[in-house]
């Protein structure tokens, strides 16, 4: 965009060069991590609000082409890869801050780099979106309806570019970028009319068996060489056009007889799953409607899927037990974790295990079938159009009356013959589902999304509320923190708290107070082993002369508390003896004195009856003189 001649705009321009010089010299490395801040610039930016003192309108078009003058400069001399284009990033940065300031217009910085992203190839959108993710909060906190718009057309233009199969991290990063970006309620990714993906076609071909015509001569034929060259039938895939590709398999025309293999001694019956050339195109016909599910209003077309897709079921149940027999139902990521990492890394290795759109090849069908994650996927998507079935039931339509978006809505009700089988089909989805490695994780998962995306649906249909509430205002901030401080106050302390028992008992009935019967000795001094001789004693009579079980119960239970009790001071004097004791019955050897303590008691009473013999004698002699 020229400029020359236009005095205002080689004013922002030679003002914002020197600025971005200013940051560039503040800057410690040139990388897009180091951010470009209005501290850098000093008073600077003060000089651009001065030049845009005029009309707002005038002033916002001089700094945009000014911008573009010094965009456009690196963008046609050096690659995104050099350390040069760093200054793009700071330009970046200031046209940041400018908009913030409200100096420019605000979806200024969104033009600049969707232009910049046209112009890069794939690797260098990459290290376009690193500077995104890096400074995403920041250039969305302010004015972000009016840059809303065009950072969801850069953003889709670039997922246009991109391959689903080949850059599948990289449009996963696309997408986490508008969904931090926007917030939750946003309109902008809503399917407001609930309108269906019928751009995906899913093309297949359809498979015409030929016999061989042998004609016979009357001439002998030798078995051996008839069964070395099998005798099979000649396989032949003709493609489909679009239009071929989107109709059921009854009205494909299959002309072709089945195929059929001879064996060198009988023939084999055929069985009652479906061979892989009749469920070849029967299979792939179920796309049309997964991708289309208003098809199934239809009784025909809706018998035609039932048929479909409980053959589906079937043939991946026999695959099931197959690999089974064999042993090999890990996930195909698990097999190939013996093999060397790509250079990529995580990026590749997570592209290489995820594919959006299958090869419908009759040559990989078989090779497709066998592959566990291959079958899970294509289950899910059949778990997610009969969730959409059960939907209308009488039921489940019942609970959307009141909603006001009537576009999501269908007449069409599903009868109750049709609701059993879905029934029947969801279960027999989610059965197969939690088989194989990690089957029941992966079903959870599953189900968790499919059951939260119902509250979306249900969102939907009440024509998208707002999901935001409003702020608190500053006046019931102020009753609630008041509230809580009237609660957590400590409150004067009444004499006698409600609900509490009167202590004056303690005190009545005789002249000792109360705190003196607490202080007596008999509440802190240790029992003897003797104390508790009698009252077990009594407690076995007890037991003997009860009546009845709860009468046995209490002596029991009274019982085994002093029980327990003279153990415990027994242990400290006489836990030699415990051995004598058979399972608390036998309790004589607490309470008996042990031998060395009835001599030394004995000894004791000697010694005192000879001391009163002398002193008899003594008196006695006393009285004699």
């Amino acid at each position: 965009m020229s400029s020359a001649g236009v005095a205002s705009v080689e004013n922002y321009q030679t003002h914002l060069e020197d600025l971005l010089r200013r940051g560039q010299a503040a800057k410690s490395t040139k990388s897009i991590e180091q951010v470009l801040s209005a501290e850098d610039l000093g008073e600077g930016i003060e000089m651009i609000h001065q030049l845009s003192q005029g009309s707002r309108s005038k002033s916002y078009a001089g700094i945009e082409t000014a911008c573009r003058n010094i965009f456009y400069v690196p963008l046609a001399s050096t690659t995104i890869e050099e350390p040069a284009f760093d200054q793009v990033w700071d330009l970046f940065d200031l046209v940041a801050i400018l908009s913030d300031l409200e100096y420019c217009e605000p979806g200024l910085l969104f033009w600049l780099v969707e232009e910049l992203l046209d112009s890069q190839t794939i690797e260098g959108c990459r290290i376009v979106f690193d500077y995104l993710d890096s400074r995403r909060e920041r250039i969305t906190a302010k004015h972000f309806k009016q840059k809303s718009l065009i950072i969801l057309r850069a953003c889709n233009e670039l997922l246009r570019r991109l391959s689903r199969a080949e850059d599948t991290v990289f449009c996963g990063r696309v997408f986490i970028f508008l969904f931090q970006s926007f917030p939750l309620g946003d309109r902008s990714s809503v399917n407001l009319r609930g309108e269906y993906h019928v751009e995906n076609v899913t093309s297949f071909g359809y498979v015409q068996a030929q016999e061989a015509n042998h004609k016979d001569d009357g001439m002998d034929v030798d078995q051996k060489e008839t069964a070395e060259a099998g005798l099979e039938t000649t396989k032949t895939s003709i493609p489909l056009s679009a239009t071929d590709a989107q109709k059921d398999p009854a009205e494909l025309p299959h002309t072709c007889p089945k195929p059929v293999k001879f064996d060198q001694k009988e023939e084999r019956p055929s069985e009652t799953v479906l061979d892989m050339d009749t469920f070849y195109s029967m299979f792939w016909s179920l796309q049309n409607y997964f991708s289309q599910p208003t098809r199934l209003f239809e009784d025909k077309k809706l018998e035609i899927f039932k048929s479909g897709l409980q053959s589906t079921i079937e043939k991946f149940k026999e695959v099931h037990r197959e690999q089974q027999a064999r042993g090999s139902t890990k996930l195909p990521v698990e097999n190939k974790r013996g093999v060397k990492r790509k250079r990529n890394g995580l990026e590749d290795e997570l592209s290489s295990s995820f594919n959006p759109k299958y090869l419908t090849s009759r040559d990989l069908f078989e090779l497709e079938i066998s592959d566990l994650a291959f079958r899970r996927h294509i289950l899910v998507q059949a778990l997610i159009l009969v969730d959409f079935l059960l939907s209308l039931t009488p039921k489940a339509k019942k609970k959307l009356e009141h909603t006001s978006n009537k576009s999501v809505l269908y007449a069409y009700t599903l009868n109750d013959e049709n609701a059993k089988w879905a029934n029947s089909v969801r279960n027999d989805i989610a059965t197969y589902l939690q088989q194989g490695p990690e089957g029941k994780f992966y079903y959870r998962m599953v189900d968790t999304v499919l059951s939260r995306d119902k509250n979306w649906v249900h969102w939907k249909a009440e024509g998208c509320p707002p999901i935001a509430r409003d702020p608190v205002s500053a006046q019931d901030f102020a009753e609630a923190e008041e509230s809580a401080q009237k609660a957590c106050s400590n409150k004067r302390i009444r004499p006698i708290a409600m609900g509490t028992l009167d202590l004056k008992f303690l005190s009545e009935g005789s002249g000792v107070d109360g705190m003196e019967k607490l202080k007596h000795r008999d509440r802190y001094t240790i029992p003897t082993l003797e104390s508790f001789k009698g009252p077990i004693a009594r407690d076995e009579f007890d037991f003997e002369m009860a009546k009845n079980d709860e009468e046995k119960q209490m002596a029991t239970d009274a019982r085994a508390s002093k029980l327990w009790r003279t153990l415990r001071i027994a242990s400290k004097s006489k836990l030699n003896v415990f051995d004598k004791i058979d399972d608390g019955n036998n309790l004589k050897p607490l309470f008996e004195p042990e031998k060395d303590e009835v001599k030394e008691k004995a000894g004791i009473n000697g010694a005192a009856e000879e001391a009163k013999e002398d002193a008899v004698n003594a008196a006695t002699q006393d009285v004699r003189e």
